[in-house]
């Protein structure tokens, strides 16, 4: 069988490069590059085009004299604030039945907005720190919901990234910085229990774990030494990596529940061993930070799932290019 045409969509503005790890996966395990296009021509007013052929779905950019039929669609590397320009799209290849693990917009709504996640994992009794959604509070309300969470809290926007515009709040000052803040960007936001989760070191800690179906792929701690400072490794924190054995069974088995309560294939779970376990966010897209290392332990297995499913599909007769890429 020739080899699948695998298209690699992805938002060139995006400063994570996730997109280079993944053509290096399909390289690798396909010995032939993906075909790559810019996730913006498919948003929301883009120019490209997706039209049904015979029972396909063919890709059309005009303008990068692109037109093609893919066997597998890596969409990845979408910034948050971007990810709804890409709900039609996302119907579109669900309604094609087009081979990705790219889930459809609700999913990828319910990890993105904050509010939504916390409302999830209620529902689906995925511990998580006690936290209230705030949009253009008093302060007076601001203060009631920040004194019954003890006083030592974080605020978040409902759609962030990196740790960005996210704060440390101990003092009645700090909230009215904080909703201050918020109020002129027109965001709503959320207030959370601070889980105590600092090293015996006196160090920020806390884990991403990447998940892949049920199972974990790859682990690693964030060690954050300004402890009023997100454990973000874009923030400063450095990455331990671990291997999936050695993680602590609760929160592998924490991080498999959070992404599947908000129903995504993949993802990279933020959490605390701290209280039991508990759940920060689910990232739709997690960044690769380790070269090498990553790109074997989440890129290349994120890329074999696809074409395991392209497999179980049938593996169809891939069509490659009709136009220069």
């Amino acid at each position: 069988m020739s080899r699948p045409c695998i298209a690699l969509i992805a938002d060139p503005t995006s400063p994570e490069g996730c997109r280079e790890y993944l053509a290096d996966a399909v390289e690798l395990l396909t010995g032939a590059p993906p075909v790559r296009v810019d996730s913006r021509h498919f948003a929301t007013g883009g120019t490209g085009r997706g039209v049904r052929d015979g029972g396909r779905l063919r890709l059309q950019v005009p303008e990068e004299r692109l037109d093609f039929v893919p066997d597998v669609v890596l969409l990845y590397e979408i910034p948050p604030h971007h990810r709804r320009a890409l709900a039609g799209f996302q119907g579109l290849l669900e309604s094609h039945d087009v081979v990705t693990l790219a889930a459809g917009p609700d999913a990828w709504r319910t990890a993105t907005e904050k509010n939504l996640t916390v409302e999830r994992f209620l529902r689906d009794g995925v511990a998580q720190m006690e936290t209230a959604v705030l949009s253009r509070p008093t302060f007076r309300e601001a203060a009631g919901t920040f004194d019954r969470l003890g006083r030592d809290t974080w605020a978040r926007p409902v759609v962030g990234t990196g740790g960005n515009d996210t704060f440390h709040v101990t003092t009645p000052a700090q909230l009215a910085d904080a909703a201050a803040y918020y109020a002129e960007r027109g965001t709503d936001w959320l207030l959370s229990r601070d889980a105590g989760n600092i090293t015996a070191d006196g160090w920020r800690h806390q884990f991403r774990v990447f998940v892949l179906g049920d199972r974990v792929v790859h682990a690693r701690e964030h060690l954050q030494p300004a402890t009023d400072t997100p454990c973000n490794t874009c923030q400063g924190a450095t990455a331990v990596h671990i291997a999936p054995p050695d993680l602590p069974p609760r929160l592998a088995e924490l991080a498999v529940a959070a992404t599947a309560s908000v129903g995504l294939p993949f993802a990279g779970v933020d959490l605390a061993v701290e209280n039991g376990g508990v759940v920060f966010e689910v990232n739709v897209q997690p960044a690769f930070v380790d070269g090498e290392l990553e790109l074997r332990a989440v890129a290349v297995p994120y890329v074999q799932a696809h074409l395991d499913a392209f497999a179980l599909a049938g593996g169809g007769s891939p069509r490659g290019l009709t136009a220069s890429a």
